[in-house]
């Protein structure tokens, strides 16, 4: 790619930012900053790949207040950054900065967790109609679906 482009890493700590870091060679050369949930993280992601790290912590479904806490912190780094593609691996923050994107007109790629074997996690469901790219870990899952394409595991 010839043109520089800001993305946007959204991963919840733990095994869903452990996937996302593995496709670093897709984002590598561009202007990149991490969305995760855990401080513990942070210095090491700053660190590691010289990015600017934001922490806007866990939320989901079952927890509507954190979940608006998390929408609002969302918003203000977005609006802040204003990326040109959110690439995110879940969970519930990553569904959050990639609707924000869609908003503001950027691209979305999702990559769901390898742990989702049956069917797309609740984030990958909203955000499959509107991904630019949506990517399943299973091949089963994208015979399955239209929207959703394999390219093998990340782990």
């Amino acid at each position: 790619m010839s043109q520089q482009l800001k993305i946007c890493l959204a991963a919840s700590a733990g095994g869903h930012l452990s996937q996302l870091t593995k496709l670093e060679e897709a984002w590598r050369g561009h202007d990149t900053f991490f969305v995760t949930t855990g401080e513990m993280v942070t210095r090491d992601l700053a660190d590691r790949y010289h990015a600017r790290v934001y922490t806007v912590g866990e939320s989901n479904h079952t927890q509507p207040f954190r979940v608006m806490r998390t929408l609002v912190r969302c918003m203000v780094i977005l609006l802040r950054e204003r990326p040109d593609v959110v690439v995110s691996t879940g969970a519930a923050h990553g569904c959050i900065c990639s609707l924000i994107c869609k908003l503001m007109r950027g691209r979305i790629v999702w990559v769901d967790s390898i742990a989702n074997v049956e069917r797309l996690s609740l984030s990958g469901r909203i955000v499959r109609p509107i991904a630019d790219l949506c990517i399943t870990q299973w091949p089963r899952l994208s015979e399955k679906d239209p929207l959703t394409e394999y390219h093998g595991q990340i782990i």
